[in-house]
């Protein structure tokens, strides 16, 4: 499996980089945030992945998908397959006033083939299983990612500390994992990130054998002992 790490800022980019965007074997991407279809662009002209996941809807998880959506209509991707796009459940009657601000409630289905997830329910998507399971992120329905093919990714997603990780990453390939916080003191209540040393300790208990932390902002210092995704990042396992 082939994991290429298109975006790894916070809510707040990094200097120079993406928000939240990973690409799985080229063909799944997890999450959309603002600046990840410029930097898929890098790549190729216009991004060829089958299927976009998303997470949950704070914006720098999911905010790409306008651009996509004017360039599919009218620019370059036009001339392209429809991508499979699943939201987390709810997520079409929340964007529909929202969308219809910046262009029509429906914009999302004229480009996309748009389906919601189920949380516990697994799902085929881009010849991937994918399950979503509900974790912890301030107020708002956030999902972590398992995804399964010849290996098994564990996505995070943005979350506090949760037991539904230690499902999500269990015994993992590789457990690509949030580490937003510099101490945990910092966050909520309610809890919506992860300091290092819970990242660590959401690894260790699902026995994931790789961790690679994100969502981290690059001002904050980190061990050299320990993997941090960057935007280019490709990870092999």
């Amino acid at each position: 499996m082939r994991l290429d790490i298109i975006g790894s800022s916070p809510a707040w980019p990094n200097a120079g980089g993406a928000c939240s965007g990973y690409l799985v074997d080229g063909r799944l991407l997890l999450d959309c945030g603002p600046g990840v279809l410029a930097k898929l662009r890098e790549r190729e002209p216009w991004p060829t992945a089958a299927a976009i996941v998303i997470s949950h809807l704070h914006l720098d998880h999911w905010g790409d998908l306008v651009p996509w959506v004017w360039a599919s209509l009218f620019g370059p991707g036009s001339e392209h397959p429809r991508p499979a796009l699943r939201l987390p459940p709810g997520a079409r009657e929340t964007l529909r006033p929202i969308l219809g601000r910046l262009g029509s409630e429906d914009m999302l289905e004229r480009v996309f083939d748009v389906e919601e997830y189920t949380a516990g329910e697994s799902f085929e998507v881009a010849g991937l299983r994918v399950t979503g399971l509900p974790v912890p992120h301030y107020d708002i329905p956030a999902h972590a990612f398992r995804v399964e093919g010849e290996r098994t990714l564990a996505y995070s997603g943005d979350c506090g500390p949760s037991e539904a990780l230690h499902e999500v990453a269990r015994a993992a390939d590789l457990f690509l994992c949030e580490a937003t916080l510099d101490n945990a003191d910092n966050d909520g209540p309610p809890r919506g990130h992860l300091s290092v040393a819970e990242a660590q300790a959401a690894a260790e208990a699902a026995h994931a054998r790789r961790l690679v932390l994100t969502h981290r902002p690059q001002e904050l210092t980190l061990s050299s002992d320990l993997e941090l995704a960057g935007d280019g990042l490709v990870l092999d396992f």
